[in-house]
């Protein structure tokens, strides 16, 4: 079958990904940058998702936080479910996962995406609008929000529907002089070919340009209150407010970056124009998987509570793994919730270097001189400073004699 010149006349383009790459490089380097992408944005969301789940279950939770998990989800289907299926495309050059994976491999993909575009805009209305109950004491996570899961049901409703035309029309062509080489294609019969006409004039602007459109006006708005009430009242919990709402305008504006590419080049070529290049569609598809990535980093490098939450982990992970060892030596790497900071960092720092017992009974240890002199300054420091009369020159504070003679 030739792809540029199909039989019955209809547009004909790629499903499942860009086949048939050129040069035997792009077949190695595609899918090992594919598989980078996809490893490491899982591995972002899971520590994202990780976090947001301590916070429920220490009566932290808000909507935002729920609405961001779900878009950590939609990106792990992206990145588990259709990552993999483009690399093998990539690879091979031709289509060997069967018919249904290739029929439902577009629509997939555009179901994750539009899912998580419109859950970023139900995040932008819970920020903006709270709707949801605050619980004093509950063990749920602080607040009951009841419209989130219904929401959240009838956005992957709408997300899998929405690009449902490309799950019909999606299917295997042989290729090659002797036929025993598959690929999959996109193929729009001549019958249809003014419905999707419509379609694909509609889809990307109910799928893509109207949520961000949505999204990004109500986030600037929503700044730019916050900035005027923290100028008018400079009152730290409006700044915060404020950041949190810098941190969604950053992921929604890196978001819609990232898919732009991806959205033109699928309107574009849908549209009866002529298909990109095949460099640009590869790079296209790149981006949205990148977008994968994108939500974590910047929720772990911006947002103090994802932040502080996956140092916890850490934290958490580090102690739990030395303790059985800490035990044995009779150290305490990890300090205690009622510790304040001076003892926390005692105890940090006697298990510095891991310094056996023995070794520190035989360091050498500063001793006290053998002719029973001290320093007065340090002796007078650390005694809680119950000696009241110090001469002048020995004095470690003077400036609190000095306020004691004003």
């Amino acid at each position: 079958m030739d792809i540029d010149q199909p039989n019955n006349g209809s547009f004909v383009d790629f499903g499942g990904g860009v086949q048939l790459l050129p040069g035997g490089g792009a077949r190695a380097a595609l899918p090992a940058l594919l598989v980078g992408i996809c490893v490491s944005g899982a591995v972002g969301n899971l520590l994202v998702l990780l976090v947001f789940h301590r916070d429920f279950r220490r009566a932290r939770g808000s909507e935002v936080k729920a609405l961001l998990a779900a878009a950590a989800c939609a990106d792990l289907a992206l990145l588990l479910l259709c990552g993999p299926v483009r690399a093998v495309a990539y690879h091979r050059r031709s289509w060997t996962l069967g018919g249904f994976a290739c029929s439902t491999a577009d629509w997939l993909q555009h179901a994750c995406v539009v899912a998580k575009t419109l859950i970023l805009a139900a995040t932008s209305h819970a920020k903006t609008e709270p709707l949801a109950v605050a619980v004093p004491g509950g063990g749920g996570g602080g607040v009951r929000a009841t419209w989130i899961p219904p929401a959240l049901a009838l956005i992957w409703t709408v997300a899998a529907l929405l690009p449902l035309p490309l799950l019909l029309f999606a299917s295997l062509q042989p290729h090659g002089a002797d036929g025993d080489a598959y690929v999959c294609v996109s193929e729009t019969p001549a019958c249809a070919a003014d419905f999707m006409g419509l379609f694909y004039k509609i889809y990307p602007a109910l799928g893509f340009a109207l949520p961000i459109a949505f999204t990004l006006a109500r986030y600037v708005k929503a700044l730019h209150t916050a900035v005027n009430m923290h100028a008018a009242t400079s009152a730290s919990g409006s700044s915060s407010s404020g950041k949190v709402t810098l941190v969604l305008l950053c992921a929604t504006g890196a978001n819609a970056l990232l898919l732009l590419p991806e959205w033109s080049a699928f309107t574009w070529t849908r549209l009866g124009h002529n298909r990109p290049p095949v460099g640009l569609a590869v790079f296209a598809q790149i981006l949205v998987y990148s977008s994968g990535c994108a939500l974590p980093t910047i929720l772990m490098s911006m947002y103090d509570d994802v932040r502080a939450g996956v140092a916890g982990l850490w934290f958490a992970c580090t102690c739990r793994g030395t303790g059985r060892h800490a035990a044995k030596r009779n150290i305490n790497r990890c300090p205690r919730n009622e510790e304040n900071g001076a003892e926390a960092g005692a105890h940090a720092s006697g298990g510095l270097g891991g310094v056996d017992e023995h070794e520190a009974m035989s360091s050498p240890t500063p001793q006290e001189p053998d002719d029973g002199k001290t320093f007065p300054d340090v002796e007078h420091f650390w005694t809680g400073r119950r000696n009241t009369h110090v001469e002048p020159d020995q004095d470690p504070v003077p400036w609190e004699r000095d306020e004691k003679m004003l």
